[in-house]
């Protein structure tokens, strides 16, 4: 699969999120701060997952005709397994 660059920019915030994180710990900043910011990055996080997910299940089901005996069910199934898995 590609990635394309808005998700790889989602990312990179997310990334910039966590070394804020670090930072605000660095300077003892209040726990409800801190885990206010690590609560967003991991929405940011999940929000990611289900981009990369859906693009993937979109390719899928596109190039259907191409793949062996899948079925659009079980496609769909594999996605929403993943999905699942990443909570």
């Amino acid at each position: 699969m590609e990635y394309d660059d808005k998700v790889k920019n989602r990312l990179k915030r997310i990334e910039g999120q966590i070394k804020g994180v670090l930072r605000m710990m660095e300077e003892g900043k209040d726990c409800k701060e801190v885990i206010t910011q690590l609560s967003a990055s991991r929405s940011a996080i999940d929000r990611t997952i289900g981009v990369i997910v859906s693009s993937n299940l979109i390719t899928c089901m596109q190039n259907l005709e191409e793949m062996d005996d899948r079925s659009h069910e079980s496609i769909i199934n594999e996605a929403v397994d993943l999905l699942v898995k990443s909570r």
